[in-house]
């Protein structure tokens, strides 16, 4: 039962590191530390795509459901069934990367407008 807890809340924050990636800009331009980080995950996300990995959480989540109970079908409780739905959207590679680089290209744009005012 802890395993599957856990893969629950790996789930969730995976979630919260997605949606961070799109708008961590907004408090990046005020906080240097957030910039440091989000400018990072946004390297991250367009590496491992460029190379063909997973994200990291991905592979978390993954074993700790295989720990919890190798045969189960349906995974996570209903409404993790809907965050996976958020988190693992059925895209090919090509379009998840071309979303990946326009985030990247919207967050630069942010981050450049905000140092010229």
């Amino acid at each position: 039962m802890v395993f599957y807890i856990l893969a629950d809340i790996v789930v969730f924050i995976h979630l919260l590191w997605i949606v961070f990636l799109i708008i961590g800009a907004v408090p990046g331009v005020r906080y240097p530390a957030v910039k440091i980080i989000h400018i990072t995950g946004l390297a991250f996300s367009v590496l491992i795509q460029v190379v063909g990995w997973y994200c990291p959480l991905t592979h978390l989540e993954v074993w700790l459901r295989m720990r919890h109970d190798p045969t189960v079908s349906y995974t996570g409780s209903f409404i993790i069934h809907y965050i996976e739905e958020l988190v693992y959207l059925e895209v090919s590679r090509r379009t998840l990367f071309v979303i990946t680089i326009l985030l990247v290209i919207f967050n630069l744009y942010i981050y450049g407008r905000r140092k010229k005012n």
